[in-house]
């Protein structure tokens, strides 16, 4: 079995960013040469995620506008006395999920007809990492 990573940098332009990875995750599947298996896609931040859905701006501000009603942007969370103020970001990465496995076939992402790999940021405009890592034959 062969193992494949690597790294993508991020440093979002926005505080809350969501971002279309999936060709560049694509790109990464070709790279790595495995033909069937699987990609596993995670975000090394607690406060950022990756999901699956379709790429439409208005289920793309759905999911925004949800996120928001269930984890708001609040003064009052515990987490603050230490110092931060991005309680409300740790809370949407937990609603989102920090990472997806998509299975690969015959070298490509298998992804149903409208399924997208997005990056979630809750809490940019500062360096994070996401890791792709590539298993297979």
């Amino acid at each position: 079995m062969k193992a494949f990573t690597r790294y993508i940098l991020f440093n979002t332009a926005k505080k809350r960013e969501y971002i279309n990875i999936t060709s560049k995750i694509a790109e990464v599947v070709r790279e790595s040469g495995v033909k069937e298996g699987f990609v596993l896609v995670s975000a090394m931040h607690i406060t950022a995620g990756v999901y699956i859905n379709d790429n439409e701006p208005g289920i793309i501000k759905d999911i925004d506008s949800w996120l928001e009603k269930l984890a708001p942007f609040s003064q009052d969370y515990l987490h603050h006395k230490t110092g931060e103020t991005n309680g409300d970001a740790h809370l949407k990465s937990l609603l989102i999920g920090h990472e997806v496995i998509v299975p690969v076939t015959n070298g490509k992402l298998d992804l149903g007809p409208w399924q997208e790999i997005f990056y979630a940021e809750f809490d940019g405009q500062r360096p994070k990492r996401l890791i792709i890592k590539v298993l297979g034959e």
